[in-house]
């Protein structure tokens, strides 16, 4: 699997987040729902990538930096037909080794708290992230967790 920056001007990344927003309409009310369309993905403050088996696009995650030393997991995604094979894993990876490149303390995310999105908790728990209150502008939110690591 090759993970690349990419400039969101595909037409499979495109199509990847469509399907992401529309399956956070599915548990999410929507004022609950934090995930970012193709505009707000392109903020000169969010880094982009994209994960590629040959060909297929796999999965995608994105890096927003909240300040010098703090960053934001956001639209971490899987392509339905890659599920459950490592790509979520890797590309978290990706992103942590991002973040350690960036000098970055700490990265939190915010995720759902229905059962729909227990397999993410369980991968940012089994990388040490933490529960934590809202961070940035969020808000308490029934719908929504939030996760923190420190970085070391």
């Amino acid at each position: 699997m090759m993970i690349k920056k990419d400039d969101l001007t595909g037409a499979e990344v495109a199509e990847l987040i469509r399907e992401h927003l529309q399956g956070m309409t599915l548990y999410s009310p929507p004022e609950s729902i934090h995930a970012l369309n193709l505009e707000k993905l392109r903020q000169p403050d969010i880094t982009f990538w994209s994960a590629w088996e040959g060909r297929e696009l796999t999965g995608m995650g994105a890096l927003k930096e909240l300040d010098s030393s703090h960053g934001e997991i956001k639209s971490m995604r899987t392509s339905s037909s890659y599920l459950r094979k490592g790509v979520a894993r890797r590309m978290l990876q990706h992103i942590l080794g991002e973040a350690m490149k960036r000098g970055y303390k700490r990265v939190s995310l915010e995720t759902g708290s229905l059962v729909a999105f227990e397999p993410a908790r369980k991968l940012y728990a089994n990388f040490g992230f933490e529960y934590c209150e809202p961070f940035a502008d969020y808000v308490e939110d029934p719908n929504s967790v939030f996760m923190t690591k420190e970085l070391g």
